[in-house]
């Protein structure tokens, strides 16, 4: 079996214990240093700095007690507590490819524990993989190092996104006053108060007993609270109900553009309905007035009503907000024209935070076949 190639590298791949590529190291207490600009890691990562180190060649840290299936990179110098064990490379092997290499390790195969999950230098040296010439090696780690930089870039622009998000919400949404910072050139009336009620319907739902056959796997959807809070839009549910199962049961059906709000375990989770649909008990939607609240825009705010969900919301075994008291949240909103005109801003902005996700989702696929292809 050989692993997927560059066009110019040997098929000599050698079976070897690891403690003949790398050596195993252990990290020390720190406490006894001062501060400095030499980061200290543990098996979560970096933890501070200090004024010395351990080691002043690149290493790669696995978990000696604790996370044992998390490796790091180690630039030197750096310094590692007693829970992380950093190896270094031998003679004829590539620190980069010994950090990939612990990537498709199983970890967690080698545990000698039945507590807190534990590594021990021997156990770690002792395990065998195969190994190709430096020359290979080099070429590999060079393969992934790059993409793991261009996955960072991205993950780096998303953040971006992310703030550049919030920002406008601090500045185009009035929370506090009745003019927000930022606006149209064409709008200039003052935003009102209004409570979530006046300007909505919120909607709970229901589940049609489990035991009735004909209550299920009909053509109406039935969200959970589960099947929201990572897409913008819904369009069809993991389980579907027939119209016998919405009529004996307080699930409703929901019209396109309700917001579903997720009400308790996990209060403020949004998405809007693309396509009519109901919902189970643990939904307070929002069916937003035509004529006085645009769908999009109430979407925008899911921060500020799920902050509000948790605040006033009560249950000893888990937090709940009812429909009713969900009904007093008190919002300022400016009129439908230019509710309107700050959702395009925030659905363009949304659609390009979506996309650039699905990069990135894709990236780490990408690097997760490539692993899975390109060691034996």
């Amino acid at each position: 079996m050989f692993p997927t190639q560059f066009t110019s590298a040997s098929f000599t791949w050698e079976r070897k214990e690891l403690n003949n590529i790398l050596k195993i190291n252990s990290g020390r207490d720190y406490k006894q240093l001062n501060s400095g600009n030499i980061p200290v890691y543990g098996t979560g990562g970096y933890m501070l700095s200090v004024n010395d180190k351990l080691s002043d060649t690149d290493a790669v840290g696995i978990g000696r007690k604790g996370t044992i299936d998390k490796p790091l990179y180690l630039k030197a110098p750096f310094w590692t507590v007693d829970t992380l064990f950093y190896c270094t490379s031998k003679e004829n092997s590539d620190v980069k490819f010994i950090y990939l290499l612990f990537q498709i390790i199983n970890w967690k195969r080698y545990d000698e524990s039945t507590g807190v999950p534990s590594l021990s230098k021997n156990t770690i040296s002792n395990i065998k993989t195969y190994v190709p010439k430096i020359k290979e090696q080099d070429y590999i780690s060079k393969l992934f190092f790059s993409l793991d930089n261009t996955l960072q870039l991205h993950e780096n622009y998303l953040q971006l996104l992310y703030n550049f998000r919030s920002f406008l919400l601090q500045k185009m949404f009035s929370i506090n006053d009745t003019f927000p910072n930022l606006r149209f050139k064409q709008f200039n009336d003052k935003w009102k108060y209004k409570k979530l009620g006046e300007v909505a319907d919120i909607v709970s739902g229901g589940t049609p007993d489990t035991t009735k056959r004909d209550y299920w796997n009909g053509s109406i959807n039935w969200y959970t609270p589960a099947e929201v809070g990572n897409k913008i839009f819904v369009g069809g549910s993991q389980r579907k109900i027939t119209n016998i199962g919405l009529e004996n049961s307080s699930a409703k059906i929901l019209p396109v553009g309700t917001v579903l709000f997720t009400s308790r375990a996990g209060i403020g989770k949004t998405a809007i309905l693309k396509e009519k649909g109901s919902t189970n008990q643990g939904f307070q939607s929002i069916v937003p007035k035509k004529k006085s609240l645009d769908s999009y825009f109430i979407f925008s705010m899911s921060n500020i009503l799920k902050k509000y969900g948790e605040s006033h919301g009560a249950g000893s075994t888990f937090l709940e907000i009812s429909g009713k008291e969900l009904a007093k949240a008190r919002i300022s909103l400016p009129s439908i024209t230019e509710q309107k005109n700050i959702s395009k801003v925030f659905f363009k902005l949304d659609t390009i935070i979506t996309l650039q996700k699905q990069e990135i989702d894709n990236l780490k696929k990408l690097k997760q076949f490539l692993l899975q292809n390109m060691f034996i």
